[in-house]
């Protein structure tokens, strides 16, 4: 059970294992599926799979450092690494990179899949927002491997995206609420950078029925996880700028501003994020079809300037939040003391006005 502290939005005791459910679902699913497999990654993924959902029990049940998890995180990857079916040989002329060494593969995807886990366990800060982005990720990456032909990547990832429907249904309610916890992110976020990792690893001629450029296929696969990641990069760079861990915990990610500076409730905050992915993603394919990469990447860069010039105007850290909603308070509380006396009055002289 999770008590609410000071930074929580929620209020009351709430249950934090339902990525148990995610993954005793992906276990069985992937003995079913292993004859699909090419190159019997079920070995390599369930091994990954273990270590980060008994790591992620633990942190739910006894805080763990961050030291612990990416030490973690850095074995269960290994494995995944270490199957020749996720090797990537070429980034097909993205920036006009080709061929890339196996070590320079190695330290590229392992830092990336490293990247992936984390920004997709912070993004897990209120109710049905990795969810929504988790479904949207999985939707478009099922979508992409039934096109290319890898039924096996497909089926986990609808495998995974069953899990957590029905699990939204659960987060956003107010009487059944249960929490993933970082036992479910680990493991969501985990089997998303598998199959980025494998997306960027499809051969060339696995890419003739998808709608955008080979050579493309890394800004598209940014695009994808463009939500996590603009918000982890985001929140380092205040906390850092602050001289605090960038593993700290504050309320500076970007849907905490959508709630506590715009106004929003947690389902419109989490709707209003995956609208944002899906549509990103969607335009990104769209272009990747026929523009260059150099085009495309201005592009990005454009989006990213400018989303981190909105959002970093409202980099408060909670106790100047706390302090300002205090202030306000006071402000409203006085207002009504000055304002009761004064209608009091106004009404009296209309009372004597008409006698």
């Amino acid at each position: 059970m999770d008590d609410p502290n000071h930074r929580s939005s929620h209020k009351g005791k709430t249950p934090t294992l339902g990525g148990a459910a995610f993954f005793y679902t992906l276990i069985i699913a992937l003995f079913f599926i292993k004859s699909w497999s090419t190159f019997d990654e079920g070995m390599y993924i369930i091994p990954g799979l273990t270590i980060l959902f008994i790591v992620g029990l633990k942190d739910d049940l006894v805080v763990l450092s961050p030291l612990s998890k990416l030490i973690a995180q850095t074995l269960a990857v290994s494995f995944v690494l270490a199957n020749e079916g996720f090797i990537i040989h070429s980034l097909n002329g993205f920036l006009n990179i080709n061929e890339i060494p196996y070590f320079l593969y190695l330290g590229i995807a392992g830092f990336m899949m490293i990247t992936i886990i984390n920004s997709y366990n912070l993004i897990d800060g209120i109710d049905g927002l990795a969810s929504i982005v988790g479904i949207v990720i999985l939707v478009i990456y099922t979508t992409i491997f039934y096109l290319s032909g890898e039924y096996y990547y497909s089926l986990i990832g609808l495998t995974l995206n069953a899990s957590l429907m029905a699990f939204f249904g659960y987060n956003i309610s107010g009487d059944r609420k249960i929490f993933m916890g970082d036992t479910g992110s680990l493991i969501v976020g985990f089997i998303i950078s598998v199959l980025t990792l494998k997306f960027l690893a499809l051969k060339p001629q696995d890419y003739t029925e998808l709608p955008f450029l080979l050579e493309n296929a890394p800004l598209i696969a940014i695009s994808i996880l463009i939500v996590p990641l603009f918000d982890t990069a985001r929140v380092f760079a205040i906390r850092l700028s602050q001289k605090r861990g960038p593993f700290s915990p504050d309320r500076n990610h970007t849907h905490h501003v959508l709630i506590d500076h715009w106004g929003l409730s947690h389902k419109q905050a989490s709707f209003l994020i995956g609208t944002f992915n899906l549509i990103f993603v969607m335009l990104f394919i769209v272009l990747g079809s026929t523009a260059k990469n150099i085009g495309m990447v201005i592009m990005l860069v454009t989006v990213v300037i400018v989303l981190g010039y909105v959002f970093f105007k409202y980099n408060y850290n909670f106790s100047t939040l706390k302090q300002k909603i205090i202030l306000r308070k006071k402000v409203d509380s006085l207002k009504t003391k000055i304002e009761k006396p004064t209608l009091k009055k106004l009404k009296k002289k209309k009372s004597d006005f008409k006698n």
